[in-house]
């Protein structure tokens, strides 16, 4: 085998992230071994985050007690235009009942885990009424949480989004969700819910995950941050019709769709490297912070979650997206 070079043995030496169950020698020797394939991008991927996991290696820990596996969905029904509100948020407990993976449970968005102060949609809410409602449904700090959505990975990452924002950490989303885990022919439960034990879910909260409209105002004039809209071009070059308010963009903001970041036909999320030219053409890179926005605070977040799993450090979720932004004549818009 052949000597690693310089880039590898920097790659070993900066990978200070814990593994569970990887002594620090065994993660180098894993380097090593990548190193040996001659493909560093596979090296430094290995150094950042991978909070996916794939529908073999859920199938391979359902029994898990620790387990607590939940369905995410919520449908939109949008509403017509000239109606002040968007969408109404629709929980997807009618589909969860059909067909689900067996053992898991329901979590309701908008009903359950939202501020209810509020007429935007899906805000995040005070801190104790998510400890009392992710402890109700079971989550403490011995759990390890999978969640998944259908049609879409949104639901779920914004739950993984949510729960990084609240300290906790062991959790990651369904590659897939439940789209890809029918097609390959596993195993689907109908009915209710089970529901886990009530848990003590003790909340750590971190600071800089969500941002409001006058620190995006601040921000979009800001050299060392970048503003990115994950809504469709259509929507961000103001060319069509938005249900939000006033067509266009927040000023400067660049365009990432979060479609594009997912295989349209396995619902999976596209390969890392594809994900990561994606955002270094919009002049998306890792010396930036990068505040993302969509309609409603919940597409964003798999432009998050991509940015998170290629190491990006620096990320913040602008909550009330072009909901509250579209609506605000005070705050200037962008088209073209």
């Amino acid at each position: 085998m052949r000597e690693p070079d310089a880039r590898c043995v920097t790659a070993i030496l900066d990978f200070k992230l814990p593994i569970k169950g990887l002594t620090r020698t065994a993660v180098a020797f894993s380097c090593l071994i990548a190193c040996h394939n001659d493909d560093f991008g596979e090296v430094r991927h290995m150094a950042e985050h991978n909070d996916l996991i794939s529908t073999a290696e859920l199938a391979d820990i359902l029994n898990k007690p620790e387990l607590r596996l939940f369905d995410c969905t919520t449908y939109l029904e949008y509403q017509p235009e000239g109606s002040p509100i968007p969408y109404i948020a629709v929980p997807g407990r009618q589909t969860f009942e059909a067909g689900h993976i067996p053992g898991a449970d329901f979590l309701d968005l908008q009903g359950e885990f939202s501020d209810q102060t509020t007429p935007l949609r899906f805000m995040m809410p005070e801190v104790a009424q998510l400890e009392v409602a992710f402890g109700r449904h079971g989550i403490g700090a011995d759990s390890r949480v999978v969640l998944y959505s259908i049609g879409t990975a949104m639901w779920a990452t914004r739950f993984w989004w949510m729960l990084r924002s609240l300290g906790f950490d062991n959790l990651s989303v369904l590659d897939g969700g439940l789209d890809k885990w029918k097609a390959e022919g596993r195993a689907i439960e109908t009915g209710p819910a089970k529901t886990y034990p009530p848990a003590t879910f003790a909340a750590k909260p971190r600071s800089g995950f969500f941002v409001g409209k006058y620190e995006v105002l601040a921000a979009h004039r800001d050299r060392d941050t970048v503003v990115v809209n994950a809504l469709n071009e259509q929507l961000h070059r103001g060319l069509e019709p938005s249900r939000y308010g006033r067509p266009g963009r927040i000023p400067g903001s660049r365009n990432v769709s979060a479609a594009t970041l997912i295989d349209p036909q396995t619902k999976g999320f596209v390969p890392l490297v594809e994900a990561e030219k994606k955002f270094e053409a919009q002049d998306v890179t890792r010396d930036k912070r990068v505040v993302a926005y969509c309609g409603g605070g919940i597409s964003a977040t798999i432009d998050l979650f991509q940015l998170y799993r290629l190491g990006y450090g620096n990320l913040t979720l602008y909550d009330g997206s072009m909901g509250e932004w579209a609506k605000d004549n005070s705050l200037p818009i962008e088209t073209g």
